[in-house]
């Protein structure tokens, strides 16, 4: 094997410098970050736990909610306590395989999210275009398999990614990643064989479930505006409208923080790097942060479900 000077075979640690030309203000960035992640976990566990003890919300939509913010804890969960570790205690080393183990996860539970977001849009769809078979067609079963589905698509998915990694790239140039996590062309790029194949790769995941989930949520909003607009009475529309605005917020910050992060890292070179890792950082953290509020704040039920719990008088 043809080995180059300084280069590493098999690195058994990797070494993550955080936000790359911000190193000495990174405790500070870790503060609104944290503050993030604990109303991330907060709100999310809070809708898991209105969810799941209101028989009342035992149905497509709020299930579907639930699976989102059980998907936003496990996302931002993966990425923010060794973020943390690296911002405030300097502990930037981890392992090959537990680094990779981690760009796994994270790669799963976007896809994951988006699959949600995907099931979320077309339980709309049929709740509003075709009412009367809303509750036919969205059985428990079919939520139970689009959960299954959405999941297993997401992890098998991702998992080639893991073993072109492990199996392919053995030479690498630097064991230091300039990222503040695993993310998978960051640890491609430190490897000095042909990663055309792991590049290639990467681009299919990103358009086979982001391309196509999205093609699908803005083909079944489209139909629904289309449906709303055709409804006869105002009031009838404005309900209509309503049950899905805070659908669309969701799915605008999710995939708009994350075609931001997907071009400014591959396309926009001459932008500086830690631009391209706070985006990439905000994609992970801002959704998370700000589901439950759009839904606590949009959804009448999720929303008198807070207000009893935080507000209601206490009996003596």
């Amino acid at each position: 094997m043809l080995m180059f000077n300084g280069s590493v075979f098999r690195p058994p640690v990797l070494t993550l410098i955080g936000i790359p030309g911000l190193e000495s203000v990174q405790c500070w960035i870790g503060i609104p970050f944290s503050v993030m992640y604990v109303m991330a976990v907060f709100g999310n566990s809070l809708l898991l736990l209105i969810i799941r003890s209101e028989n009342s919300l035992h149905k497509p939509m709020y299930i579907f909610l639930a699976l989102l913010g059980a998907t936003d804890i496990a996302l931002s969960t993966c990425i923010l306590p060794k973020m943390l570790g690296i911002f405030w205690f300097h502990l930037p080393e981890i392992s090959f395989d537990a680094c990779l183990l981690q760009m796994w996860l994270i790669h799963s539970f976007q896809a994951i999210e988006s699959g949600v977001l995907l099931a979320m849009a077309l339980d709309r769809y049929v709740a509003i275009c075709d009412p009367l078979r809303h509750a036919t067609v969205f059985s428990q079963q079919l939520v139970t398999h689009i959960g299954v589905g959405v999941t297993l698509r997401a992890t098998i998915l991702v998992a080639p990614c893991l073993i072109l990694i492990k199996c392919r790239l053995k030479l690498y140039r630097t064991t230091v990643v300039s990222h503040s996590y695993c993310e998978h062309m960051a640890i491609v790029k430190l490897a000095i064989e042909d990663i055309r194949i792991n590049k290639i790769y990467g681009l299919f995941i990103a358009f086979t479930i982001l391309g196509f989930d999205i093609i699908f949520i803005t083909l079944s909003y489209v139909r629904i505006f289309i449906t709303v607009f055709q409804l006869p009475q105002k009031e009838a529309r404005l309900k209509a409208f309503n049950t899905c605005i805070a659908h669309i917020c969701v799915f605008l910050q999710f995939y708009l923080l994350a075609f931001f992060s997907f071009f400014t890292h591959r396309f926009g070179s001459h932008i500086p790097p830690y631009v391209h890792i706070l985006l990439s950082n905000l994609y992970l953290l801002v959704p998370p942060f700000l589901n439950p509020i759009v839904y606590g704040v949009k959804t009448k039920q999720i929303r008198d479900h807070v207000l009893k719990i935080f507000f209601s008088p206490k009996s003596s």
